[in-house]
């Protein structure tokens, strides 16, 4: 068992999307999407600049991992494919990637990392594409901007923290993940628990 940890720059339901019973993990964050295994736990915490430093949005187990073309065509997440004009659970749906069937070049969805016009933004697509597989987990607890803040026990364990600064953690010492999971079971809260930071900036 592996523990992910990384920041969240920004929270719009979208990476990760907490809805409709499962959180998944489908765009950014491509080298932990690449290297997690089913049974592995991915946390995201809060941004210094959004005074979130040190606070829990998200944590999930990896119950399920499948690649783009498969999480399209799966029934089970058809209301993660994005619809910009419906509620905003719907708006920022993650279900955005598929390949073109004729020549195999992805395909994007109007979608948060679109172009304002709703064509694609090659920047996004390079950059999500460097992994097609998707992160399901239906065991998670998603808290977006009321998130608990972490106790100081986990955030100076043996002289590691479970926060990371840059990129993603996944090597700690000896105890801390096992030691986050204890804490963040006995919060004995789970699913969809409030909704993400940036929701009442967004249009």
């Amino acid at each position: 068992m592996k523990l992910y940890s990384y920041v969240l720059d920004h929270d719009y339901g979208f990476a990760p999307n907490p809805f409709y019973g499962v959180c998944t993990l489908a765009t950014c964050k491509p080298l932990i999407r690449e290297k997690a295994s089913v049974g592995d736990y991915v946390i995201g915490t809060g941004s210094a600049h959004r005074k979130r430093q040190g606070y829990l949005v998200y944590f999930m187990h990896v119950d399920e991992i499948m690649t783009y073309d498969c999480y399209w065509a799966d029934q089970r997440f058809q209301q993660k494919r994005p619809f910009m004009h419906g509620s905003k659970m719907r708006a920022f749906g993650d279900n955005i990637y598929h390949r073109e069937p004729n020549t195999g070049g992805w395909l994007q969805e109007n979608s948060l990392h679109t172009l304002r016009d709703g064509r694609p933004n090659p920047l996004n697509v390079q950059h999500d594409t460097q992994s097609e597989k998707v992160l399901i987990g239906r065991d998670f607890s998603y808290w977006g901007g009321s998130g608990p803040l972490i106790p100081q026990h986990i955030r100076n364990y043996d002289g590691d923290d479970i926060c990371a600064k840059r990129g993603h953690r996944v090597n700690f010492v000896d105890g801390l993940p096992e030691r986050f999971l204890a804490w963040v079971r006995g919060l004995e809260q789970s699913g969809y628990l409030s909704r993400p930071l940036d929701w009442p900036r967004s249009g």
